[in-house]
């Protein structure tokens, strides 16, 4: 393993996606990871890569939105924020492709009852032409573009990746050839930085494929989960990623002492329970193997993975379109990081000092840290808690 140049270490953000879940883990887990690790600043990184909901991330933080930013932005959301965006726009039905959709039943119908009734096909095979009317998504992506267009329209921040000074590539799927498309590399770059993001999110059945340059995209974990490539392919010396979604371990003896873990079995859950638990192990299964090859690789780079415990029901139960949810959640992504590096701090130190950072521990064992306030705490309240925890973070750098 080398160590880092007299320069600093090239440091790489790699950011899986995971829906508005996978948004609100990564936000307080960067937050607890960056409050721990002195001399890592996450809105300086060498590169970012990003996929689905995580290239929202990675496009907020090379716009120079710190992690709180992204917090004060995403989580807390207040209207009065120029940087505020409202996860409940993810909800809009997708009316242009529904109605889109609806034009072609009528021809599709008599095209279906021609062949059935005149040219003696059968009627289950000709029928399956109404297939094609049923829409591509649920719900628009339209109003998350716009919102990060102007998120990132703000000034001193760029929606243009030819504009940027770190690199940035957002991973999306053409969806008629199966490729991954890095949006932000060469050849790339000229597609608007919101549009990139709501392409790499567009997972199929929930959103329609996003076209660009009459070509149509969906949500990049289709290829893989990371990507994570791209970036060790321009030569980090640290790679730091983040996944969100993690098949759950349910163990019927132990469930019974998680906290809001009401499922001893996945199978009691039904049939949603049991398609995440499938979705999630198949993504963390290619995890898995990505970083096998990596490792061969890429062995010139220190790569550090972190994410939910595999036991944490929180996690895994969550309905993240609930603001006092998104609250609850990104607190407990926040904390749980926190206790995962301090349970980790003996091999983590190593790593992390072979790159010129320090952990400190001592953050990690102040259990009045939190991301945000109590609930119904008072906003003077939690700015004078921030302010404290500021100074004290600063007192600890000068000594």
């Amino acid at each position: 393993m080398k160590t880092s140049s007299p320069a600093g270490p090239r440091i790489g953000l790699a950011l899986a996606g995971g829906g508005p879940l996978g948004a609100i883990y990564e936000i307080g887990a960067l937050c607890a990871l960056e409050e721990a690790i002195e001399g890592l600043n996450f809105t300086d990184c060498a590169g970012y890569i990003g996929v689905s909901a995580g290239g929202f991330i990675a496009a907020g933080l090379v716009n120079g939105l710190s992690p709180r930013a992204l917090c004060a932005a995403f989580i807390e959301n207040s209207a009065h924020s120029p940087d505020s965006f409202d996860p409940a726009q993810l909800l809009r039905p997708a009316w242009a492709e529904y109605g889109s959709r609806l034009k072609l039943l009528p021809g599709l119908f008599f095209r279906a009852s021609w062949a059935a009734l005149v040219q003696g096909r059968s009627v289950l095979g000709s029928f399956e032409r109404l297939g094609a009317a049923l829409p591509t998504g649920l719900l628009s992506g339209e109003a998350m573009a716009a919102q990060m267009a102007r998120l990132f329209g703000q000034p001193g921040r760029s929606n243009d990746f030819r504009q940027l000074k770190k690199r940035l590539v957002l991973v999306a799927t053409d969806l008629d050839s199966g490729e991954a498309v890095p949006f932000g590399l060469p050849g790339w770059d000229h597609i608007p930085i919101s549009r990139a993001v709501q392409a790499s999110a567009a997972l199929p059945g929930l959103f329609p494929p996003v076209t660009i340059d009459g070509r149509h995209y969906v949500d990049g974990a289709l290829k893989k989960t990371l990507h994570a490539s791209v970036l060790l392919q321009e030569g980090m010396d640290l790679l730091i990623c983040l996944n969100p979604l993690v098949p759950y371990e349910s163990d019927p003896a132990e469930s019974t002492r998680v906290k809001n873990a009401r499922i001893p079995r996945l199978v009691d859950g039904g049939l949603p329970l049991v398609l995440s638990q499938t979705f999630r192990s198949l993504i963390h299964s290619r995890l898995e193997l990505g970083f096998k090859r990596y490792e061969h690789s890429h062995p010139e780079t220190e790569i550090l993975l972190f994410e939910p415990d595999h036991r944490d029901a929180e996690m895994f139960l969550a309905n993240t379109f609930s603001y006092s949810q998104r609250h609850h959640l990104a607190e407990h992504a926040y904390q749980s990081t926190r206790a995962a590096l301090l349970q980790r701090a003996p091999q983590l130190s190593e790593q992390l000092a072979r790159h010129g950072l320090r952990l400190n521990t001592e953050v990690l064992e102040d259990l009045s840290l939190r991301l945000l306030g109590e609930p119904g705490e008072h906003r003077m309240a939690a700015a004078l808690r921030s302010l404290r925890r500021t100074l004290k973070q600063l007192k600890a750098g000068l000594l």
